[in-house]
């Protein structure tokens, strides 16, 4: 058994979890409503599907010519590439896109359909970030990533004094090095650890799924490019990188301020391998909300910015995060317990700076 499985978390304030989960559910009773994806999900699906396959489809077709204007078709896929990370795919491997296990497995490999791997994600995202959110060693979202420290726990070089500079540029990698790179890591990791045991995964058969994707994925992206259209080889290869470079930036700029800011917590397990608090409370000292008065924010980033409300409900669509956001508040006031929020987008990337400047400053 994995180490990540050993940890446990305290009993106290129990009380919190229980009056917050009965309000939520009584939300959704008293209204009638799914806590699953609605209308508003199927149309958004649609959405971030057509930001990316129709700019690729007019390439394919020779529709559009010069290559500026390759340009914009290649920024709008990036537009649609990062949607369907944040708006799709997030929302089914949670199993919250639909009450159907078959639509939410199917929408979920929507991530091994833009190059990244389904498997991998659930267990790095769901089971070791959202379980241990911000716990060095733990969490693989803080996990030391070459030249960027993410946790005051990490160990300290010289060159972190300047990653409030370099992250920045490194940021836009993020898919990049995950398609060619990390899923292969992860996955023989999650397999010698045990955690692939753990998930109940046939690890055969994610292998299979991982190489026969990638191929799938390598085919649409550039072979068949290649094939039937005047672009070469290397010009082809610009408007891929290009494209997960852009969608990696914004992917990266969503999901870092939630944990990665100044103010939030990066807490410990004592001796006997438990957290102080009990996992509700935890998810609340260490996540924080942003410009949640914008609905279009909110509505691109599939909810990510209300980041308190999907860490304590997972398994609700980030549809429903902006209504019951009023009752994860109040009830966390009522508790006297920590309600973090940043007002603008623009605040939160600030203060994700300002932390990247604290965390690259040489520890006493």
């Amino acid at each position: 058994m994995s180490q990540k499985q050993s940890l446990t978390f305290s009993a106290i304030n129990r009380e919190f979890t229980q009056t917050l989960n009965k309000r939520v559910n009584e939300y959704f009773k008293t209204n009638n409503i799914s806590r699953v994806g609605n209308t508003e999900m199927v149309i958004k699906t649609v959405v971030m599907f057509g930001l990316y396959f129709i700019p690729y489809a007019l390439i394919l077709g020779g529709v559009v010519t010069g290559l500026g204007w390759m340009f914009v078709l290649v920024l709008v896929m990036s537009l649609g590439l990062a949607g369907i990370g944040l708006s799709v795919m997030h929302d089914a491997n949670h199993g919250a896109y639909s009450n159907k296990k078959w639509l939410n497995t199917l929408m979920g490999y929507s991530l091994n359909m833009v190059g990244a791997n389904a498997f991998n994600w659930k267990i790095q995202h769901n089971v070791l970030h959202h379980t241990y959110t911000n716990v060095h060693e733990e969490d693989e979202d803080i996990s030391p990533r070459g030249v960027l420290r993410l946790s005051p726990h990490s160990n300290w070089k010289w060159f972190h004094k300047y990653q409030f500079i370099y992250a920045w540029f490194l940021y836009g990698l993020m898919t990049i090095v995950w398609m060619v790179f990390k899923d292969f890591v992860r996955i023989i990791r999650y397999q010698q650890n045990g955690l692939a045991r753990s998930n109940n995964a046939n690890i055969v058969k994610e292998w299979l799924i991982l190489i026969a994707t990638k191929l799938v994925y390598i085919s649409y992206i550039f072979v068949i490019p290649f094939l039937v259209t005047s672009l070469s080889g290397w010009q082809i290869l610009f408007g891929i990188l290009t494209m997960h470079y852009i969608a990696g930036f914004i992917l990266a700029i969503i999901f870092q301020p939630a944990h990665v800011i100044e103010g939030t917590e990066y807490p410990l397990p004592d001796e006997h391998h438990k957290l102080e608090n009990t996992w509700a409370v935890h998810q609340l000292h260490t996540t924080t909300n942003f410009g949640n008065k914008s609905r279009w924010f909110s509505w691109y980033v599939g909810g990510l910015n209300f980041q308190i409300e999907h860490h304590l409900f997972p398994n609700i669509c980030h549809v429903h995060y902006r209504k019951i956001s009023g009752i994860v508040e109040s009830t966390a006031r009522e508790f006297n317990l920590p309600y973090k929020s940043a007002t603008t987008f623009v605040d939160a990337l600030l203060g994700h700076a300002r932390l990247l400047k604290q965390l690259g400053t040489s520890p006493a």
